[in-house]
């Protein structure tokens, strides 16, 4: 039996699949990357399997993470983040070369 339980867009080529199934005859919840490209597509050995007995932990622990913790390292993860280059001044001498890269 194989359900799935939703994806997450990890980059343009790559999925986050969540989905209860079987594996060796016992069932799970099973957290991989799932890649879409010219090369692959398919699963990838990237993930992880939580076994049924141990599901309740596992709900446990995700449901104790606190929203707020993870906003403020995404903010201070950007804020780290170096600025971009700020375009030339008018006054600035040309380089000879036009928006095409020709002199």
């Amino acid at each position: 039996m194989e359900k799935d339980i939703g994806k997450i867009q990890k980059n343009p080529e790559t999925d986050i699949i969540v989905r209860i199934d079987d594996f060796g005859g016992k069932r799970g919840l099973t957290i991989r990357e799932f890649v879409h490209s010219e090369r692959y597509t398919g699963f990838t050995k990237a993930g992880v399997r939580i076994r049924a007995e141990n599901f309740e932990e596992f709900k446990e622990m995700i449901n104790s993470v606190n929203l707020e913790e993870i906003k403020a390292e995404l903010e201070e993860a950007q804020e780290s983040l170096p600025k971009t280059a700020e375009a030339p001044e008018a006054d600035d001498e040309p380089s000879g070369i036009d928006e095409n890269g020709l002199m």
